[in-house]
């Protein structure tokens, strides 16, 4: 099938689009590389550098191209700095989603994937692990624009057909992420230990739910059999604290750092663990990388690409 996908040189992104081509679909790429990576586009995809923002831009090259399907990975998606501007975040994953949705519908885009977030949408809850029916409650603008999306998403689907899929994420990690652009507490750890600076640690007792950026690129495959319209969690149903997954990784440095603590930021979670029982039952997806698997390979990656730091063995 010929798939629009926004942020394709993005962490995400890249990797969706590299299975998305694996498996022989044609791929045309949106990114206005703000965060993305021109080295991450696979060179089989076709490239547009553009910003969502420019509507006639967008509008030129989804009228040219035809795509039968879009996903949308590209979004502002840092948590903190969507609570130091809420408005730019509204601007970036609210406006220029419902200007993508407009122009989907208008060149009758049969499906709509959309990367939401289970990490934010859901807020604090007992419920854990947590289903798709939990109620939401983000504690942060980041959460607040993800689940307004997902709310028009239901209003273009029942009034004007347009099937979707929302897949809520818990904390994604994995080779590409970029530690100075993207969120990712385990970019960051693994960045700062490779170049010799002391890791901070905001709060530590805080769980979370990580998922191998490998595993969220199949279920983005697998989201194109979707028969209807569906919201999932993709993660792994298990979480970690902060302070268990630092000295995980801290074992690859013989242990060597102390990290800084510093209190937790505001509008972040205490607790976020997601069930993927229902994208289990419903498309046969379940995650296939353990943690301590994932966090090698990643280590693995980011020494290959500091080749020039003293590392420890």
């Amino acid at each position: 099938m010929k798939i629009l996908l926004t942020g394709g040189a993005g962490f995400i992104g890249s990797h969706v689009t590299d299975l998305l081509i694996e498996n022989n679909h044609e791929i045309i790429i949106i990114d206005n590389l703000s965060i993305g990576r021109i080295e991450n586009i696979n060179t089989k995809a076709k490239f547009y550098q553009e910003d969502l923002k420019n509507y006639d831009k967008i509008k030129e090259i989804i009228e040219t191209e035809k795509p039968e399907i879009i996903y949308h990975l590209a979004a502002q998606i840092d948590v903190r700095k969507s609570i130091e501007n809420p408005i730019e975040d509204a601007k970036i994953n609210i406006i220029n989603t419902l200007s993508l949705l407009e122009l989907a519908i208008k060149n009758n885009v049969k499906h709509f994937i959309f990367s939401s977030t289970g990490g934010a949408i859901y807020g604090d809850t007992k419920n854990i692990p947590t289903i798709e029916d939990e109620k939401e409650l983000p504690v942060s603008p980041y959460g607040c624009a993800k689940l307004a999306i997902e709310k028009y998403l239901n209003y273009y689907s029942k009034v004007y057909g347009l099937k979707y899929t929302c897949l809520r994420y818990s904390n994604v990690y994995g080779p590409r992420q970029n530690s100075h652009g993207e969120a990712g507490v385990i970019a960051i750890f693994i960045d700062n230990m490779l170049s010799n600076k002391t890791p901070i640690i905001f709060g530590g007792n805080q769980t979370r739910d990580f998922v191998y950026v490998k595993d969220v690129a199949r279920a983005n495959l697998l989201s194109l059999n979707d028969t209807k319209s569906n919201t999932y969690n993709i993660g792994t149903s298990v979480s970690i604290s902060i302070n268990d997954l630092f000295n995980r990784m801290n074992s690859f440095f013989n242990n060597s750092f102390q990290p800084i603590y510093e209190p937790m930021r505001i509008g972040e979670q205490m607790t976020s663990c997601l069930s993927f029982q229902k994208i289990k039952d419903a498309l046969g997806w379940e995650p296939l990388v353990g943690l301590d698997e994932g966090l090698k390979n990643t280590f693995e990656w980011y020494k290959n690409g500091k080749s020039n730091l003293k590392l420890y063995k």
